[in-house]
């Protein structure tokens, strides 16, 4: 890509989208096409083809979508393949209808088998059954990268995929219900730690950000809700699953580094694996978390609830052999990102 390409990327405001358009900015590519989803519905095909034609980017990143930890997924999956499935359908189909010298989508690493062998290769994909509680979403991004992969084949079009392991950093969604697992233990051991602290007023204001206490309903009431209690005046948290499995996670700045590397240097037509190699186990993962906040109360785990897939380590050689490696350690990057937050999101 040139530095004054027009290049739209999707889904620019989220978590991905917004690292994107750091690393795109921070490298000199100054011509930068960018849609909100007010200004752009991509589930509507019609508002789609008409931007396209109008705009006629010369390359694509696709990082728009709907994304939520296993409770949304859960609650809402017909929300979540519909809406993937058309952003991917229309955003592709229009891709090829203009003329668009190359599109990259984002897949996710979800859309390997359950019981996948470890660590994931490439190849492994719709070789075995999915995990159940992100079914809708993944079947969603396997479309998309079928559909790459088709038009691909069948229009000639220079459309790659990539498939990144799990993500954070700035610009995350912290809702303690309806986010994935780092940002959502971030806020809650966040509110946790304040509540130890007999912090009334941060408390109140973290939760006025996305929550409101309904009349009559108790501060207790309402942290209950997200596994928050005190007992005998000190705080416990409690987390869904027993904390057994293991999770990969890569700094989402690292990825838009890796994203760019792509349109600049790959065009082939494997779905590309994008992570760090290296994975951590959950509850591991809670008390770096605990560390990197401050929360110094009790971590309780309700093995009731599901643990998802057991584990989930992406195999990244294939990017590694081009020349391609993760930068951030987990600890720093998970000090970037409650800095962030404290700066951003509890500002509110």
């Amino acid at each position: 890509m040139e530095s004054h390409s027009k290049i739209y990327v999707s889904g620019h405001t989220g978590l991905v989208g917004s690292a994107m358009l750091r690393c795109l900015s921070a490298n000199g590519y100054d011509n930068l096409l960018l849609r909100n989803s007010k200004e752009l519905d991509l589930t509507n095909q019609a508002a789609v083809e008409d931007f396209f034609a109008a705009e006629k980017p010369d390359y694509v990143i696709h990082a728009a979508g709907k994304v939520g930890g296993i409770i949304a997924n859960s609650l809402h999956p017909a929300d979540y393949i519909y809406q993937n499935l058309m952003m991917a359908a229309n955003t592709i189909h229009a891709a090829y209808r203009n003329g668009v010298k190359k599109l990259l989508f984002l897949g996710s690493s979800c859309i390997y088998p359950k019981l996948c062998p470890q660590p994931i290769k490439e190849e492994y994909l719709l070789t075995g059954a999915l995990e159940p509680t992100n079914e809708a979403y993944a079947l969603a991004k396997i479309a998309g990268l079928r559909l790459a992969k088709h038009y691909r084949e069948q229009y000639g079009c220079n459309f790659i995929s990539a498939m990144p392991t799990n993500l954070y950093g700035i610009n995350d969604h912290f809702h303690p219900q309806n986010s994935h697992v780092l940002p959502a233990l971030i806020r809650k051991m966040h509110l946790a730690k304040h509540w130890q602290m007999n912090d009334l007023d941060e408390v109140h204001r973290d939760l006025a950000a996305d929550y409101s206490i309904q009349d009559g309903e108790s501060l207790e009431a309402a942290l209950a809700c997200f596994g928050i209690a005190k007992h005998e005046d000190k705080v416990q948290l409690t987390l869904w699953g027993s904390g057994s499995p293991f999770r990969e996670f890569l700094f989402v700045d690292d990825l838009a580094s890796a994203l760019l590397f792509l349109m600049n240097n790959y065009s082939a037509d494997v779905a590309l694996n994008i992570g760090t190699g290296v994975d951590i186990r959950i509850r591991d993962l809670a008390a770096l978390i605990a560390d990197v906040v401050g929360f110094q109360g009790d971590i309780l785990w309700d093995s009731s609830k599901p643990d998802g897939t057991p584990r989930k380590l992406l195999d990244v050689s294939m990017l590694n052999s081009l020349g391609f490696y993760a930068k951030t350690e987990l600890k720093d990057g998970l000090d970037v990102t409650y800095k962030w937050y404290l700066n951003r999101h509890c500002s509110i």
